[in-house]
């Protein structure tokens, strides 16, 4: 069996639809950040074999560029959650709906 770059596309389509059904169907904080994480990991894949396929560099380095964004992205949501979890203890986003309703003015 040889791997084309067919079958990395499908793979990388394949994770962006997993990980946006997990941001649909979840509830729990960690289970969307770990979606949106595999989400983007799919644009990555699909990225890099664009930079495969084709013989520029622009998809290599905008996968290097995302690939930084997501560390960024991951630090920042985990900080996050850990202090919404300090606040209501609890990581179900149902809990956190009654901080839209509120009036901070």
């Amino acid at each position: 069996m040889t791997l084309s770059p067919e079958n990395f596309f499908a793979l990388g389509v394949l994770m962006l639809c997993l990980g946006a059904l997990g941001v649909v169907a979840r509830r729990n904080l960690f289970v969307l950040y770990l979606s949106i994480e595999v989400m983007l990991n799919g644009v990555n894949l699909i990225l890099a074999t664009f930079a495969r396929v084709r013989p520029d560099m622009g998809g290599s380095v905008i996968a290097l560029l995302m690939i930084g964004v997501i560390a960024a992205e991951a630090a920042l949501f985990l900080a996050m959650i850990v202090q919404l979890y300090r606040r209501r203890r609890s990581v179900d986003s149902d809990a956190y709906d009654r901080l839209a309703q509120r009036n901070w003015s």
